[in-house]
């Protein structure tokens, strides 16, 4: 007998929702197969992946790019020692001179730093800067194992060895040596280095730390210096305010320099005669140290031998300023050959 027309129309949609409904059946199945998730996610479509975060550019270190660093500033106050870092300085003309190719490559070298301020063009405004220099000491040996301790402050000059102010000269090792055995290692370059921790400082008497703003390195050279033969004698004398005064003894006479003192307001007159022997006494002691100088000079010359007098001829001094970069101000124009009272003029400017 047929079947009802109804009947089949029924099946068929029966059927048809039921094949529909296998794909939904699948992926329910499916998703309930996987592990659940942390957090809400769980059941729900996967997520893209996010992008792989571009990776940090870190530029390859120079080999000897904290030389300049590396040698101590002596003479520089130990609050402005971290001025020195306000600009990102850069040394590359001392780096170049050092490698090969360069004026002190191979060469045996000791370095130490100092700051010079200097009124610079910052960003179009005027300001003080501390300008870090190196001296290169081109020399087969430590040109000197001493500090001189001076200032305008201090009435006399001191040398004193260079351990009594936790000072040496010390081996230098490039960045690409530094995994290397320090006994093995054989360096040319060498810095002058302080082992006096700043944290340690307050626990040191005033007198103590200001000694380290007055020292610089000391060197007798086998010529005499310029100033050996000067009759000028600087002047402090114990006043409110002090004056402060430089007496050639060879142009001056005491009577007129101390009348003119008096005349100029800043001597009392009951003060000349007083004022008059201490210009005496100071004239006295300079005659004295210069004396002495010169005796030491000699003696020194005489028990050196040829080798190390050879060396001291030949000796060179190479002054470093740092070079000009997009982030640090222009130094060319406040460029100065002079070093110090010891080591006087640089041979080489740089």
């Amino acid at each position: 007998m047929a079947r009802p027309r109804g009947r089949k129309r029924a099946a068929a949609a029966a059927v048809e929702e039921e094949d529909s409904s296998k794909p939904e059946a699948a992926a329910a199945e499916a998703a309930a197969k996987k592990p659940a998730g942390r957090g809400r996610g769980r059941g729900r479509g996967k997520r893209a992946k996010a992008s792989p975060k571009p990776e940090e550019y870190f530029p390859e270190k120079r080999n000897l790019e904290d030389l300049w660093l590396a040698a101590f500033p002596i003479g520089t106050e130990w609050e402005n020692i971290d001025k020195i870092k306000e600009f990102n300085w850069s040394f590359e003309n001392l780096e170049k001179a050092l490698e090969e190719g360069g004026e002190l490559y191979g060469k045996t070298v000791y370095l130490f730093g100092s700051t010079e301020p200097q009124l610079l063009d910052v960003n179009g405004e005027s300001k003080i800067v501390l300008i870090p220099i190196v001296v290169a000491v081109d020399c087969p040996f430590p040109p000197s194992d001493k500090i001189g301790i001076n200032s305008v402050q201090r009435e006399n000059e001191e040398i004193v060895p260079m351990k009594a102010m936790k000072m040496a000269w010390v081996p230098y090792v490039p960045l690409e040596n530094r995994l290397s055995r320090i006994d093995s290692l054989k360096t040319k370059i060498f810095t002058l280095g302080c082992t006096q921790r700043r944290s340690a400082l307050r626990h040191l008497k005033t007198e103590r730390v200001k000694l380290f703003d007055y020292c610089m390195p000391y060197y007798m050279p086998l010529n005499p210096p310029e100033d050996e033969d000067d009759t000028v004698v600087n002047i402090i004398y114990p006043l409110e305010p002090p004056i402060v005064c430089d007496f050639d003894w060879e142009m001056d006479d005491y009577e007129d320099f101390a009348d003119e003192k008096i005349k100029d307001e800043v001597l009392p007159e009951d003060e000349k005669d007083k004022f008059k022997d201490f210009l005496k006494e100071k004239v006295r002691e300079r005659k004295r140290e210069l004396k002495q100088a010169k005796e030491v000079r000699k003696k020194a010359i005489d028990d050196m031998d040829p080798k190390t007098k050879e060396a001291f001829e030949n000796i060179q001094f190479y002054k470093f300023y740092p070079v000009k970069t997009p982030d640090t101000p222009d130094v060319s124009n406040v460029k100065a050959k002079y070093i110090n009272r010891y080591y006087r003029h640089a041979h080489h400017l740089m």
